[in-house]
């Protein structure tokens, strides 16, 4: 189902307010407009992070030639750090923060880790 469809679908669903009468087409016209501006965020975020995690592989490449090891608690305990004061900034809950950016070095180290392995056999992990 694309994005076009979820929302054709939620708008349908939102033309009654569960007791039978039908939603001012204002507000539905309103909540389409804030779910294509959530769509678009959506799309930024998803490219934001293929760039990073480009920047990542390159990283895990470097650290594999100089047999440098996977993970970096320091700097990862410094980007949790400096991500939650963003986070504050933001008004953004910076435990949300935290544990999304701790998925991410969680990825981010899996990564360096296959990045490792096939340096070590001579072979570049799948999909490089």
């Amino acid at each position: 189902m694309t994005t076009s469809d979820t929302r054709d679908t939620n708008n349908t669903n939102d033309t009654n307010d569960g007791a039978g009468a039908e939603v001012d087409p204002a507000v539905r016209a309103e909540l389409a407009r804030l779910r294509d501006s959530i769509d678009n965020i959506d799309a930024a975020v998803v490219h934001m992070l293929a760039e990073r995690f480009k920047c990542t592989q390159q990283v895990g490449h470097l650290k594999a030639a100089h047999q440098l090891p996977p993970a970096d608690p320091s700097r990862e305990a410094h980007q949790i750090a400096r991500l939650r004061r963003l986070a504050e900034s933001a008004k953004l809950d910076p435990a949300f923060a935290e544990k999304l950016l701790n998925f991410i070095i969680a990825e981010v180290i899996r990564h360096h880790e296959s990045i490792a392995d096939g340096a070590g056999r001579g072979t570049a992990p799948m999909g490089e």
